[in-house]
């Protein structure tokens, strides 16, 4: 009787274990095969039989579009899929929220404005093209400063305010931003408008790499916060009866959330929807366990932004589409599945 007891506990940890390492593989042959489609596939050609021969011969264009245009694209795309996909699993566990998403917090509005600045006052031409993205970024820090100041009374940050104060800030930067490009050029309103569309077009390969290294460590970081973010699940009371230092782990986490969404914002532009439909979708598959959720959306996020970003090089091409424009409409559709999907199985 008690080794038949104590059986049940490990084998069923066995189980998991394995289906949870099956769940990894499938989404890593997934990232591995969408990759390689957009590695082969482009408005430049398709490489499937000659991909040996392109590869030895360097010097050569079809080299060049390869290694210094698809590879870096791809690279982009599953660092910023992965880093939003990761940051909308921790944003709507802290708020315990399904519609919060890593835009919902006006980051993004602090960006692009941060951005079209740089585009009017055209100090890309002082500082060169590493500026785009640096004030971006510059834009969503201030907006994450105003943030967290407004939102924190006496040491604990109220997440409620800092939703509405999000989203409120979110609407004043949208403002700002329509003044701007109603009074702007046309040369600087079509900047601004396709850089708010979001591309994966950058061309400083250190800042790729940056975005890739940033993206794994903010993965790597949100694994000290599994049981934390599972004890939220229970609520704020719960969660502190369970031993969680509530106040530092919503601050931690709302930095590492803040951070990760001003780097993509800042690099690749606004791309909509893969931080709201991708955590939906794993927890369809493997609940709401925090040690699978997180890798596994970062898995399928990055995935679906290069599928995305190999749509829009090649549905019109040799034209090419914003990457938002297909998220949005893909993932909108993916994402009334996927409400449709939970209302058919808890009736």
């Amino acid at each position: 009787m008690n080794t038949s007891k104590t059986k049940k506990p490990s084998e069923n940890r066995n189980k998991r274990l394995i289906r949870w390492f099956s769940i990894i593989c499938i989404l890593l042959i997934f990232v591995f095969v969408v990759s390689f489609l957009s590695f082969c596939i482009g408005s430049g050609g398709f490489f499937f039989e000659k991909i040996i021969s392109v590869i030895s011969a360097r010097n050569t264009p079809e080299y060049s579009i390869l290694f210094n245009i698809r590879l870096p694209r791809i690279l982009l795309g599953f660092a910023v899929g992965g880093a939003l996909s990761l940051t909308g699993v921790i944003l709507q566990g802290i708020f315990r929220n399904p519609l919060v998403e890593p835009y919902t917090l006006g980051i993004s509005g602090g960006a692009a404005l941060g951005v079209a600045l740089n585009i009017v006052f055209r100090i890309a031409k002082i500082f060169g093209v590493i500026s785009m993205p640096m004030s971006g970024f510059l834009g969503a820090g201030v907006v994450i400063i105003v943030l967290y100041f407004l939102s924190i009374k006496k040491k604990i940050l109220e997440m409620h305010e800092l939703l509405l104060c999000g989203v409120m800030i979110s609407f004043i930067c949208s403002s700002v931003l329509m003044l701007i490009m109603a009074i702007s050029k046309t040369e600087n309103l079509q900047g601004i408008v396709f850089w708010m569309m979001g591309s994966l077009e950058e061309p400083n390969t250190n800042l790729i790499w940056w975005t890739v290294i940033i993206s794994i460590l903010g993965l790597i970081v949100s694994y000290f916060f599994c049981f934390d973010l599972k004890a939220l699940l229970l609520g704020e009371e719960e969660a502190i009866h369970l031993g969680v230092n509530l106040e530092r782990t919503k601050k931690l986490l709302f930095i590492l959330a803040s951070i990760l969404t001003g780097l993509c914002v800042s690099v690749a532009g606004i791309i909509g929807f893969v931080g709201l439909l991708v955590p939906h979708l794993m927890r369809m598959f493997v609940g709401n366990d925090y040690r699978i959720l997180n890798v596994s959306s970062f898995l399928l996020g990055g995935g679906f932004l290069i599928f995305c970003d190999l749509l829009a090089r090649t549905v019109i091409a040799p034209l090419e589409l914003p990457v938002g424009v297909i998220t949005g409409i893909l993932g909108g559709v993916l994402f009334i599945y996927t409400i449709l999907k939970r209302r058919l199985l808890f009736k």
